[in-house]
């Protein structure tokens, strides 16, 4: 978990890190425990619970999320936070291409030399991008048909959304964050943990939990368990003639204030408790509902009968929070 967000700075390499060549035909050109350990000591890396550097030390795991991605042979795999290189390795295993994304100097400087070293056959397979996946808006290569990877649960839900948001190319994607954050990410409306991330992210695609991980394929291992989270993209996009932008900050004031019933929730969005009920009452919601009861489309029905109402609403409040600014400098 160290490819996005407050990864950790490592100190540059002391010597080569790679006395080893494998044959990719083999199971050892994964990486295990040891190699692991040997690469984050050689490399200077000293991992931290703090700064989200988890890495998987178990070669059977990465296999089975590679399997439950349903990673193909002509899939391009784009994979953010690679690490060290252990899901990146069992991805070029099977996919077509994969091109990795790492914020970390030392992790993104150390990965071209690991993927050639131990899967020499598949190097030309492979791609680095160095940077904060968050600030990423195209990659090398053909256009990504899946996404893998293993998320720092702080930023987990911003990159996935970023993600699916940029690459519409992205057909499948398998992620493994907190257990909590793949609650939240599966929820269904009427849950508790039902929210923002799980609003959002049924824009995209159909989402399902599709799995648990446990602690101790993790080093270090991490105090909290992990779950597997599967989103398949919409075969058709949600219909309305919002725009995405619009829908989801209707999500976000829904929700700023969850316990309060839309009407009273979406006054400041829409300006005023009675345009909020107005639109609600358009679009076939009950003013006296709640976000967590409502679902993709009903958020964007809702946008869509607030339509021009709300968005002067917003572009009026701005200029004035800007006049506001101007006097009091």
């Amino acid at each position: 978990m160290s490819g996005a967000g407050g990864a950790a700075r490592a100190r540059a390499p002391r010597a080569a890190p790679y006395p080893w060549s494998v044959n990719s035909s083999t199971p050892d050109a994964l990486l295990g425990p040891a190699d692991v350990r040997e690469l984050a000591a050689a490399l200077g890396v000293r991992p931290t619970k703090q700064r989200g550097q988890n890495f998987v030390i178990d070669a059977n795991t990465v296999r089975r999320i590679v399997r439950t991605a349903d990673v193909r042979p002509d899939d391009v795999v784009v994979e953010v936070g690679p690490g060290l290189g252990s899901l990146t390795l069992a991805l070029l295993e099977v996919a077509e291409r994969v091109t990795a994304v790492e914020i970390d100097d030392v992790l993104a400087g150390a990965l071209p030399a690991t993927i050639a070293a131990r899967m020499p056959g598949r190097a030309e397979r492979f791609a680095l991008v160095h940077s904060d996946a968050l600030h990423v808006r195209e990659l090398p290569g053909p256009a990504p048909t899946a996404l893998v990877a293993n998320l720092p649960y702080n930023v987990a839900v911003p990159v996935l959304l970023h993600m699916l948001g940029t690459f519409p190319s992205i057909q499948r994607t398998l992620v493994m964050v907190q257990s909590e954050v793949a609650d939240r990410l599966a929820a269904t409306p009427g849950s508790k943990v039902y929210g923002v991330p799980s609003v959002k992210a049924n824009w995209y695609a159909d989402v399902k939990r599709a799995g648990a991980i446990g602690r101790n394929v993790f080093w270090p291992a991490p105090n909290v368990d992990s779950g597997l989270v599967s989103l398949v993209r919409r075969a058709e996009p949600v219909k309305t003639t919002a725009s995405r932008a619009e829908v989801f900050a209707l999500v976000d004031a829904a929700f700023a204030q969850r316990r309060k019933t839309l009407r009273a929730a979406l006054a400041g969005w829409a300006g005023s408790a009675a345009a909020a009920e107005a639109a609600l009452v358009a679009a076939g919601i009950s003013p006296q509902a709640r976000g967590e009861s409502l679902t993709i489309e009903d958020f964007a029905r809702i946008a869509e009968a607030a339509g021009p109402r709300a968005a002067q609403h917003r572009t009026a409040a701005a200029r004035r929070a800007a006049f506001r600014t101007e006097e009091s400098e």
